[in-house]
């Protein structure tokens, strides 16, 4: 009896009374593998109802009941149980969770999906910039996409995500967020190579404005981008129509016509369009697999961050390059219309204010 219960789990009741029925089985009819009437009825057929009303207390407000108490609570099986035995019905959680899963529901969070107005250009101009990519690779140029990633805190705080670790040895971090003096936020500004998979992430230490956009731009082409192409005559650029790469910054065409000068190159510009920043390349091709990397990692210093970007890799063969940048960047720089006229801007047919050339100002052999 006792290497039976250890061998199956069952209790020593249930162990004898299989015994007694395997030398006496039970008379049952065909097609029956228990006597009638054994068991509990189901919740449903005991009450009344059942389902309408647990459906009256998950959605009140479909339902036509938006004073409901549960309407601004969390509607937990254990919560929705104790409503319904209010209104004279007694079933456990279990039952309770049970019931809405036979009914089509599950717990589920919420989801990223409503992208506010949407332009009606917005398809037109995908496909505008598919075809300017595959005409820059036709002409074996380089094609980037840049944005910046999420501000960060520097120190002992709790990042999202989980590692393995010893037993019951967690990371200790802080309880508050508090910015530390001294070390403050970093923003990490990208450049992914379309073609090459390769990224280049400039770690800044002061503000995110178009002039440090720009200067990790110029980064990338000075330690990557011009040893890859070294023939190359354009640089073609996707980004956001938002943040310090934005269609209205002034100072970003500014800070791109100085690095045009600088390298001889014709910087072929496209926005995506407005609401659409999480289809950008550099988010789901470089971004997403930084955090992954860093996830349950405290960020407790300039040098560590500057690592766990640089180890990022895939299994697709992306390389990450990083380089921590302590260079100022003051806000509210100005660009003056005086200014603004020296920018050999030129507005392409379609949507000129989300694609542009912007050329050197001594052009060369430049292509035009």
């Amino acid at each position: 009896m006792t290497a039976l219960q250890r061998a199956t789990g069952l209790s020593r009741p249930t162990i004898r009374k299989g015994m007694r029925e395997g030398r006496r089985p039970p008379k049952l009819a065909a097609g029956r593998i228990r006597r009638p009437g054994a068991g509990r009825p189901r919740a449903e057929n005991r009450i009344a109802n059942l389902r309408e009303r647990l459906i009256a207390l998950v959605d009140p407000v479909s339902r036509g009941d938006p004073e409901s108490p549960l309407r601004w609570s969390a509607k937990s099986t254990r919560r929705l149980a104790a409503e319904l035995a209010r209104e004279g019905c007694v079933l456990g959680r279990t039952v309770v969770g049970d019931t809405l899963r036979a009914m089509g529901y599950s717990l589920q969070g919420n989801r990223k999906t409503k992208e506010g107005t949407k332009h009606p250009d917005r398809n037109a101009q995908f496909e505008y910039i598919n075809d300017a990519v595959m005409a820059q690779w036709k002409r074996r140029g380089p094609a980037i996409s840049v944005d910046t990633k999420k501000k960060e805190l520097v120190g002992d705080f709790k990042n999202g995500g989980r590692e393995w670790r010893p037993k019951n040895k967690p990371h200790e971090v802080r309880v508050h967020d508090f910015m530390i003096e001294g070390l403050g936020k970093v923003s990490p500004y990208g450049v992914y190579d379309l073609a090459a998979n390769v990224g280049w992430v400039s770690v800044g230490i002061d503000h995110d404005t178009a002039a440090f956009a720009v200067a990790t731009i110029q980064r990338w082409w000075t330690r990557l981008g011009r040893r890859r192409y070294p023939k190359a005559k354009s640089l073609l650029i996707t980004a956001d129509s938002g943040g310090s790469n934005g269609t209205r910054v002034r100072l970003w065409k500014w800070e791109l016509q100085k690095f045009a000068d600088r390298s001889g190159l014709v910087l072929r510009v496209h926005h995506l369009p407005p609401g659409t920043s999480k289809w950008n390349k550099i988010e789901h091709r470089l971004f997403s697999f930084i955090s992954q990397n860093w996830r349950g990692k405290p960020l407790e210093s300039h040098a560590a961050i500057v690592q766990l970007i640089a180890a990022t890799k895939t299994s697709t063969g992306l390389k990450v390059h990083c380089q921590l940048d302590r260079r100022t960047y003051p806000p509210g720089v100005q660009v003056t219309e005086r200014q603004m006229a020296q920018i050999r801007l030129f507005p392409a047919a379609f949507h000129g204010d989300w694609n542009y050339q912007i050329r050197p100002r001594k052009e060369k052999e430049s292509e035009t």
